[in-house]
């Protein structure tokens, strides 16, 4: 059994990450010590590890939840799973259009301001302060 400390150190992450996780119902109530300390084992490890991995493939929530509902039933068929997946995929070619846009409107403010003038002068900060 581990404490919160603990468990969030082999996870990763900080502890108030854990409680945040506790609190959204991603990860069930632990057990609690004869002196009130939440107690942690390896189910708990294990969920909070594949939490951490779907955030970093920028997951949502709710995403988290539904997929962690489907592994919590493995009798179930994924083809539900793929196409959370594949939702995601459009989700994040949605926003790499956006940074591809935001990128190019930073390098055309850039070359607003190819030579060194005064602040008064600059085509980055004129541009900023212009009109949206």
């Amino acid at each position: 059994m581990l404490q919160i400390g603990k468990l969030a150190q082999k996870a990763d992450c900080q502890v108030p990450t854990v409680r945040f996780y506790e609190s959204e119902g991603l990860l069930p109530e632990p057990a609690r010590s004869m002196g009130n300390f939440r107690l942690y084992d390896d189910t708990h490890l294990q969920r909070l590890l594949f939490i951490r991995r779907c955030r970093a493939k920028d997951m949502t929530l709710d995403e988290i939840r539904q997929l962690l509902s489907f592994r919590d039933r493995p009798e179930l068929d994924c083809g539900e799973v793929n196409a959370l997946v594949d939702s995601h995929i459009v989700q994040v070619r949605a926003k790499i259009k956006e940074l591809r846009e935001l990128e190019r409107g930073l390098m055309d403010m850039r070359r607003s301001c190819d030579t060194v003038r005064t602040s008064r002068e600059c085509g980055i900060l004129n541009s900023l302060a212009g009109p949206v």
